[in-house]
């Protein structure tokens, strides 16, 4: 199923794209209101400015955007329709290196009492005794910082 209509130009060498009518309405909509991510806005754009019969030079040149990117919008918009075009893919990012049970250590032994000689925890004794535990090797101080942040664990 098409999304869009293309036809030949009158030199045949290029495609005309066209939006369809209720696409074309629900991206001057979506331009119009609401928050939106400035990626979708960059979609959006290009699709109206598409639709209008601007070349590609003159797209990227305007809205300062690659060759290869009103490519891909222009594509997704072909293959998987709008609402599909206009939004990122979700990214993976780093997977979590330490599970809750390992989180859960980390804060109960920020909550115990401080070790011998101590008044009261500090991140580098955390880290050093933390790093002690076979599962822990590699945990850093920023790490633990950042987790406590999250927990709102204060050691002071």
């Amino acid at each position: 199923m098409k999304h869009y209509l293309c036809k030949k130009s009158k030199d045949m060498k290029t495609k005309i794209f066209k939006l369809k009518p209720k696409d074309k309405e629900y991206l001057l909509q979506f331009t119009k209101t609401g928050l939106r991510d400035s990626k979708e806005f960059e979609r959006a754009y290009i699709l109206l400015a598409l639709d209008k019969g601007k070349r590609h030079e003159d797209i990227e040149d305007f809205y300062n955007v690659s060759r290869s990117t009103i490519w891909r919008v222009k594509k997704r918009y072909i293959n998987h329709g709008l609402k599909e075009d206009l939004k990122d893919n979700p990214r993976s990012g780093q997977p979590l290196k330490y599970k809750d049970l390992e989180k859960g250590e980390v804060i109960a032994l920020a909550c115990s009492s401080a070790p011998h000689g101590r008044s009261r925890w500090t991140l580098r004794l955390l880290e050093e005794t933390l790093q002690r535990n076979k599962s822990m090797r590699t945990i850093s101080r920023e790490t633990i910082r950042l987790l406590l942040k999250k927990t709102n664990v204060n050691l002071g």
